[in-house]
């Protein structure tokens, strides 16, 4: 230890505010308040945020499609949960997709929208790295939601996953 103690004040100020900047912010949470507009579907709302409306994608998750089965009801899922709340946006490493959307895990008080729509059996949990921040909180809950059949886990499932919807139908 007496070795720290030799080093100049200014050396080992140095050393702390580099280790700061390249250890500890980056992964501190980014979150910014948003005022809710409208939702898209399932799975992306449109927001102000920086007093520009903005297209949000929430992370870790795929909602079904409107006109999918369950559509209608993730999207009156995820508006119940927005609706006239205030929302806070928590961002992971990447914070636009390849749309210029936002990508964000969408809180309202402590209930995270994205998490809700899992629980629910409203969404099926992806993995998109480099955000990957919850996706084993989500994978849980969506594990949870099947062992007590909520939502599509009703009947063991969707017939196809979003995913395979969009390919074969289309956004719609």
């Amino acid at each position: 230890m007496k070795i720290i103690y030799d080093i100049p004040m200014s050396f080992r100020n140095i050393i702390i505010s580099l280790f700061l900047v390249l250890f500890v912010l980056p992964n501190l949470t980014h979150a910014e308040n948003v005022q809710f507009l409208n939702l898209i579907d399932g799975d992306s709302i449109l927001v102000v945020y920086q007093d520009h409306s903005q297209q949000v994608r929430l992370i870790g998750i795929d909602a079904p499609e409107w006109g999918q089965e369950y559509g209608s009801k993730a999207k009156a899922h995820a508006m119940g949960f927005c609706f006239g709340q205030s929302l806070r946006l928590e961002f992971d490493k990447e914070r636009k997709d390849r749309y210029g959307r936002l990508l964000a895990y969408v809180y309202s008080g402590d209930k995270m929208l994205n998490e809700e729509l899992v629980r629910a059996g409203l969404a099926i949990v992806i993995k998109v790295k480099p955000n990957t921040r919850y996706y084993a909180r989500l994978k849980k809950v969506e594990g949870k939601a099947r062992i007590e059949r909520r939502g599509f886990w009703l009947r063991g499932g969707l017939e196809m996953t979003p995913g395979q919807w969009r390919k074969k139908h289309g956004k719609q």
